[in-house]
């Protein structure tokens, strides 16, 4: 049927989507069982339901679905007024079902060593992953076999040839201070529904510091994750990549687990008095320490 072949194009091109299904109905209804309408992310749809206002409710619900990744059941009730209103010689109550289909986007800024051991985890755990760098030697299909898209651009005007949706994680793993703090400026402002950045706690606050006086609000930096990755003691570029894989499916999921953004930075400043400037465990992708110790550095 040409509703699938519509469905599969679209998960295809790496877009994303949902299908509404009638799943049962009883009485007189204008859509039947089996009856599916896909709802693109542009808001296009193909296919039907049934029609009226029923049609255009399940439309508003399935642009929730994309944006949240999560699938909706819901009953209509359809009345002999509202269906005379609507020109429907029908009547009765139909159950929609609506499923988020395409995979959600993971926007990699920085083309460094956990960019290159995050992809191809990305790709296994059911993500699309674009890759954004400055540096046509790092970034590029050799090194990111598993990218779906790969963008060499500063990243000062980066922002301006991505897509950025509420569908959309944003990981920020550049190769310094200036960068991850320039790229979290422009993300922050954004609808990513995830928004990450690796460094160490001090780094975290310095940047933090930086763009409260840029003007940015309190609730808007409370929703980045930084540190990013789950609380596992990651500290080699591979446990890294692997805690903040996890993190995403987490949030893909809705699941609630310890970050080490609340882990790190709900520790008593005082922990990291003696901690010299640059030595924590996670730091900017794509440099490594001084001391040989195979640290990601900041």
């Amino acid at each position: 049927m040409q509703i699938y072949r519509e469905i599969l194009s679209l998960a295809e091109s790496g877009r994303r989507g949902a299908v509404a299904t009638v799943i049962g109905s009883r009485g007189s209804t204008p859509g039947k069982e089996s009856a599916k309408m896909l709802i693109r992310d542009d808001g296009s749809t193909f296919g039907t339901i049934g029609g009226g206002c029923t049609e255009a409710e399940v439309w508003a619900l399935a642009r929730e679905v994309i944006d949240t990744d999560r699938p909706l059941r819901r009953s209509f009730t359809l009345t002999p007024q509202k269906a005379a209103e609507e020109g429907l010689a029908c009547g009765g109550v139909v159950e929609i079902f609506i499923e988020p289909i395409g995979s959600p986007t993971v926007v990699i800024f920085g083309a460094g060593h956990i960019g290159r051991i995050l992809t191809p985890l990305l790709k296994l755990a059911g993500f699309n992953s674009k890759v954004v760098d400055d540096r046509e030697q790092f970034a590029n299909r050799t090194l990111f076999p598993d990218a779906g898209e790969i963008l060499v651009s500063d990243f000062e005007t980066c922002f301006e040839k991505l897509t950025i949706t509420p569908s959309t994680y944003v990981v920020i793993v550049t190769r310094g201070h200036k960068y991850d703090q320039l790229v979290l400026s422009r993300a922050v402002r954004t609808s990513a529904s995830f928004v990450g950045l690796i460094g160490s706690r001090a780094k975290v606050l310095r940047i933090f510091h930086a763009l409260r006086k840029e003007g940015v609000p309190e609730e808007t930096l409370a929703r980045v994750k930084a540190p990013i990755g789950l609380d596992i003691g990651a500290r080699s570029p591979e446990e890294i990549a692997i805690s903040i894989a996890a993190q995403l499916v987490a949030h893909r999921r809705h699941a609630y687990v310890k970050g080490t953004d609340e882990a790190r930075l709900a520790t008593p400043s005082s922990y990291f008095e003696d901690e010299p400037e640059g030595s924590g465990a996670f730091l900017g992708a794509g440099e490594e320490s001084s001391d040989g110790s195979g640290r990601i550095l900041e």
